[in-house]
């Protein structure tokens, strides 16, 4: 029997114990010999999306994730942006987004009802909410050194 696919995706910048638990559950979401791979957003996406570029480089985001422990395989996003490309590439089962990926969650249901058999699950938050983004561990930080 073929192993489960289970999608995520995100921009990774700063990993922190948020992303280490929505890696954790989203790979939990496909059972017992699930496969997870993780889309990396590109820096023009992160960018385009967030106002600014990420701290880390796209490359080494991308590393660091397909190093982590759940994380079978970590690819960089397409450059188009297109969420329905990467469905096609992956062919997941499972697509997991975070608590924080409303825009995106809405974009793959769109998606996955046309495309088929494709389970959407949202990975709730974890950790203290002070502390549950890299934007917010950056602004921390940046507080703390004035």
């Amino acid at each position: 029997m073929a192993k489960t696919v289970v999608l995520a995706s995100g921009a990774f910048d700063l990993v922190h114990y948020g992303h280490i638990k929505f890696l954790e559950e989203a790979k939990r979401a496909g059972g017992k010999d699930a496969r997870l791979v993780v889309v990396v957003a590109r820096d023009k996406t992160v960018e385009k999306l967030k106002g600014k570029r990420p701290v880390i480089p796209e490359d080494q985001r991308r590393a660091v994730v397909e190093a982590l422990k759940p994380v079978d395989e970590a690819i960089l996003g397409l450059k188009n942006l297109s969420i329905t490309e990467a469905i096609r590439k992956v062919k997941p089962d499972i697509i997991a987004v975070g608590y924080d990926q409303r825009r995106i969650e809405e974009e793959v249901r769109r998606i996955v009802g046309l495309e088929g058999k494709i389970r959407v699950v949202q990975i709730g938050r974890f950790g203290s909410e002070d502390l549950d983004s890299s934007s917010k561990i950056k602004s921390r930080i940046l507080n703390e050194l004035k």
